[in-house]
């Protein structure tokens, strides 16, 4: 058990990388919709900050993009992408893949009652463009953790049930290798955007990873949160160890959901974030709380990774210093340029999947390393396109383009297998 420590999985920005506007109730997606996207550029941001985490000590894994455009999804709708309706193709197109804390949900070994860690991918139903990621992420999944002895990956949660994997999940813990408690969050409604995570898609995944029910938390994401933007936790709350970092408005019944928290876990420390001094507008534009909230080697406390737009946010920016001042668990703000993740809705947290595991149990292919980031970044700085207009769409020569670039990806790697 002296290995089992968090394992921070990226998902590598693919060449498709557009801004479609597709994710209704995310302000970001929807306000740059139709704008011309970098997807090189995006591409080099997401491995300059796992290169970051590299530094600072963290463990670093990586997840492929999806072979996009998906032409099955297409055929399975009677279309192909000359002739498909402009949504559904930017939809097959989508490069959203990229945002690994939807990948799945986790539970670490020591939590659940078999001693494995347990997935569960995230069937992602709500959202059309993002609904039928799952089948190549499962491949993914089932590649990376296919060591039976330590883990278990699971199929997604049957529809109509809405899953979308840690980006609404939390986990407490004295530290990442001791039994923890696990808190998933669902939605009920906000405003005019859907709840994307359903509370019995939550119950399910606690049952099928065989978590202590006197360990498991429900949570109520608030609809006041929903309705301005942030359509999953992750966007209002995160936690680490044993803090518990939230916007005061991030949850429907807080001071119960604090109780029921401290009941279960009493080395808690929450960190509420009054709307009085960072409001809930200026959390989600900022992304506050869609940062990595690390604990650092030797002892060297916790850390945010956050998006350089909260330190532009002057009230969050102000917040942040006054609280690292303070003597709190969070030490060190590390702010990283992810914008063009940013502009499509998805900030440093949105772009990692938390895994807590021995690293010598996954699939070392899947592993990052510095010799092996740079690699990769030669590959993109060649292969992938510099710009994509919403009109290129339509374009034979962007679909070679994409394909080629993600094969030559998958041969530098390695795992070209996911190409079959």
């Amino acid at each position: 058990m002296a290995k089992v420590q968090e394992i921070n999985f990226d998902g590598i920005i693919g060449p498709s990388h557009n801004y479609a506007g597709l994710s209704l109730g995310n302000i970001a997606s929807s306000t740059n919709a139709g704008e011309a996207s970098y997807p090189r550029e995006a591409a080099l941001q997401g491995l300059a900050k796992m290169r970051h985490n590299i530094e600072l000590g963290l463990t670093q894994g990586f997840f492929m993009p999806l072979d996009r455009p998906n032409i099955g999804w297409l055929n399975a709708l009677g279309t192909q992408i000359s002739s498909a309706e402009p949504h559904i193709r930017a939809a097959a197109y989508s490069a959203s893949s990229m945002w690994a804390a939807n990948a799945a949900t986790i539970s670490p070994a020591p939590d659940a009652i078999d001693g494995k860690c347990h997935l569960t991918v995230a069937n992602l139903q709500t959202m059309p463009h993002r609904s039928h990621e799952w089948p190549g992420t499962l491949a993914q999944l089932q590649l990376a953790f296919a060591n039976l002895e330590y883990f278990a990956v699971h199929g997604p949660v049957p529809s109509p049930f809405g899953d979308e994997g840690a980006a609404n999940h939390m986990r407490l813990c004295v530290s990442h290798g001791e039994t923890g408690v696990e808190i998933f969050v669902y939605g009920q409604s906000g405003g005019p955007f859907p709840a994307r995570q359903h509370v019995e898609a939550s119950k399910a995944v606690a049952r099928k990873h065989g978590l202590d029910s006197g360990r498991v938390i429900f949570a109520q994401q608030s609809e006041k949160a929903i309705a301005a933007g942030a359509f999953h936790n992750d966007v209002v709350a995160v936690a680490n160890e044993n803090v518990l970092f939230a916007h005061e408005e991030a949850f429907e019944h807080r001071e119960e959901l604090y109780a029921e928290v401290q009941r279960k876990f009493p080395e808690v420390e929450i960190i509420t974030v009054p709307a009085a001094k960072v409001s809930l507008a200026d959390a989600i534009t900022s992304y506050l709380f869609n940062a990595q909230l690390v604990t650092l080697p030797d002892n060297g406390g916790m850390a945010l990774i956050l998006p350089t737009e909260a330190k532009a946010t002057p009230a969050v920016w102000t917040y942040l210093e006054d609280l690292v001042a303070g003597n709190s668990a969070i030490r060190t703000l590390c702010p990283v340029d992810v914008r063009q993740s940013m502009a499509n809705g998805g900030g440093p947290a949105c772009l990692r999947l938390r895994v807590v595991a021995d690293p010598d149990t996954v699939d070392p292919r899947f592993m990052a390393t510095s010799e092996k980031l740079d690699v990769i970044a030669e590959v993109v700085e060649q292969f992938w396109p510099d710009t994509i207009a919403p009109d290129q769409l339509t374009d034979d020569a962007l679909r070679e383009k994409v394909q080629i670039a993600r094969n030559e990806l998958l041969k530098a790697c390695a795992l070209i297998e996911l190409d079959a």
